[in-house]
């Protein structure tokens, strides 16, 4: 590798890192948890996807372990060349009956899931109508396919009502309407029963990406459809937040669009299937949701005692019901300032700036755990009192 092609990346690191940008990684000794061990030093952790609690769950570990002496410990190899057991239609079909769809198709992750969705299903006289926020995953999959893009303002149900009439005015033959059911950076909810109001009248299908409200959202757990009451067509969702933490991702949708994603979709079709104990652990996932009411309930309760302490505070907080509850400060710089302050205070949180969000929105994005208790949430808003105080933030 040349001289000059080296030092044009270092150039490039050195200016990410003077913008304030640059990413570091803590080295966790723990498993992930509502506490976790980082170095030498325990902290409460207010960052993680683990909203039910269930990464450490003893019955989850023990299904993974259970697993692999009859199963083995991988595949090595894809679905259909030798590498679908048992246990991968089991978890397909668990994951159809509990989200309501005719069938489910595995993924490594739900980056390729949605990385795989819309390239087999659409064509060039086709549209897909995607929201200004969605993942990056929908935005790399959409990038893919040959179908024509329309793009609304986030939750903007007037400029997606302009999209779905413009894709046919220009004369799609189907139309597929792409978003997030939550939107994770900011916490907010898809307005499911306008979108799918309005698919049905210009006759669209609709796509959502549930990553972040499967296992915990509606009455059921089944995610933002379930809390909506309403019907979407393709649901996309990962085994890797509420259901364990692990990896593995999906789609469940109608029985004709899983058979030609099984046929078609690049990234199940050249990645080894999910190993063994990963699928186990997933379908004792589902069955503690299943059972999980109480776990629910915790994590809607702490994170309205959240919500209400930091507001308390004088925090800067994006409005909502998820569990996901961001603090807002601007600048990328201070987002790192006070990430490491609170980290010294014993409670663990991530700054959240550029390009993950907009320049000048730099967050905090807290989020709350079925794990956590009372006492937990009380240490940490006295560090978030205390260091918000230090870098003039609240006064």
């Amino acid at each position: 590798m040349s001289d000059a092609f080296l030092s044009h990346i270092s150039n490039t690191l050195t200016q990410i890192d003077a913008e304030g940008l640059y990413k570091r990684e803590r080295m966790i000794t723990s498993p992930q948890g509502g506490e976790i061990t980082v170095g030498d030093q325990q902290v409460i952790n207010l960052c993680a996807n683990n909203y039910l609690g269930l990464a450490d769950h003893p019955a989850l570990i023990e299904a993974a372990k259970a697993a692999m002496e009859p199963k083995g410990f991988g595949m090595a190899s894809v679905r259909f060349i030798c590498g679908t057991q048992d246990i991968h239609r089991d978890l397909e079909q668990k994951l159809a009956a509990f989200l309501n769809k005719d069938d489910a198709i595995l993924f490594a992750a739900c980056f390729d899931a949605n990385g795989g969705l819309f390239e087999p299903l659409l064509g060039p006289e086709d549209a897909i109508v995607s929201d200004s926020l969605n993942h990056a995953s929908i935005i790399d999959g959409v990038r893919l396919c040959k179908a024509k893009r329309y793009r609304y303002a986030n939750n903007d149900m007037a400029a997606l009502e302009e999209a779905l009439q413009q894709a046919r005015k220009d004369g799609a033959r189907h139309i597929m309407v792409a978003t997030d059911g939550v939107f994770s950076m900011d916490g907010y909810l898809a307005n499911l029963p306008e979108i799918t109001r309005l698919a049905k009248e210009y006759e669209a299908v609709v796509m959502v990406d549930d990553c972040h409200s499967t296992g915990f959202m509606g009455p059921r757990g089944a995610g933002t459809p379930d809390h909506f009451g309403v019907e979407v067509d393709i649901l996309t969702g990962t085994l890797g937040k509420a259901l364990g933490g692990g990896i593995g991702g999906y789609i469940a949708g109608p029985q004709p669009v899983i058979d030609l994603l099984r046929q078609r979709a690049r990234p199940y079709l050249f990645s080894n299937s999910l190993p063994p104990a990963i699928v186990a652990a997933g379908l004792e996932a589902i069955r503690l949701v299943e059972e999980g009411a109480d776990l629910r309930a915790q994590l809607f309760e702490n994170a309205a005692y959240w919500r209400a302490g930091l507001e308390k505070l004088g925090f800067d907080l994006l409005p909502g019901e998820h569990p996901i509850i961001p603090v807002m400060l601007g600048e990328a710089k201070l987002a790192q300032a006070m990430a490491n302050k609170l980290f010294d205070e014993g409670v663990y949180v991530s700054g959240f700036f550029f390009p993950v969000v907009p320049r000048g929105q730099a967050r905090i994005r807290t989020q709350m755990n079925a794990a956590l208790t009372q006492q937990d949430l009380d240490r940490a808003l006295a560090a978030f009192g205390k260091v918000g105080k230090e870098l003039g933030i609240i006064s």
